[in-house]
């Protein structure tokens, strides 16, 4: 009986985990630029043979990567990523990656995030505009013109998140590694749109329900095991 308590405490720690990863996936469902938040699990087996037991691991946390739609704001600060890349961004925790481009420009002519981060260029540095040009247009390899003056290019950059990614706000990771991507015809922007979240609201509220009751029915059975386990000391002492 003890083994059966022990399995269903496990079963609720990777529940939890799930439950706060669709929590996190359902509240920035509006959020431009976020990535998804998935749980792998596997059982960890104690024991061989007949006698072993499966237990429930607490889950690996992985970030879903595909694209979310595109949303026109027709705001020429405002840029996505088409194709598998990340825009980066300088900040106290050092190179940021964002699919999040939301920009606007400061007096002195820098390209900064929402945030007031600066944006990068495909050389790691600070991207400076002609702060008298006005907005910039942009061609599809994210190159950038002012008054039809090539003034600089949004960088691009390769990122995969590995498992131990550290989130950067909500929609961005620190990516000290990530690497400019240079010359690929299937990468480059989009201006005046915004990608969103790839989140899907209503299937996320769905599994949520579902783990919701899947966690309540395993506190059932938990609640079960322990009662027949007190009545069968009972049973014995007496």
């Amino acid at each position: 009986m003890q083994t059966g308590l022990y399995v269903a405490l496990s079963s609720q720690v990777a529940l939890e985990k799930r439950l706060g990863t669709l929590a996190d996936n359902v509240a920035n469902a509006g959020t431009v630029g976020f990535r998804a938040t998935s749980v792998n699990f596997r059982d960890m087996v104690n024991g061989d043979g007949p006698d072993s037991v499966s237990f429930a691991a607490p889950g690996t946390p992985n970030i879903d990567t595909h694209a979310g739609g595109l949303r026109e704001t027709k705001n020429p600060f405002d840029f996505a990523v088409q194709g598998d890349a990340w825009f980066a961004l300088d900040t106290p925790a050092g190179t940021v990656v964002t699919r999040d481009g939301r920009f606007t420009m400061r007096e002195t002519g820098e390209l900064v995030s929402i945030d007031g981060h600066p944006v990068l260029d495909a050389g790691g540095a600070p991207l400076l505009l002609d702060p008298l040009g006005g907005p910039p247009e942009a061609s599809a390899d994210g190159t950038l013109r002012q008054n039809g003056q090539l003034v600089g290019a949004v960088g691009l950059y390769a990122f995969t998140p590995s498992q131990d990614y550290a989130r950067f706000g909500n929609s961005g990771f620190v990516a000290n590694d990530a690497q400019p991507v240079v010359d690929q015809p299937d990468i480059g922007v989009a201006q005046g749109f915004v990608e969103e979240a790839n989140v899907n609201p209503v299937l996320e509220m769905m599994n949520l329900i579902e783990v919701q009751r899947t966690f309540e029915h395993v506190s059932a059975l938990m609640s079960d095991s322990d009662t027949a386990l007190k009545d069968a000391i009972k049973l014995l002492g007496a």
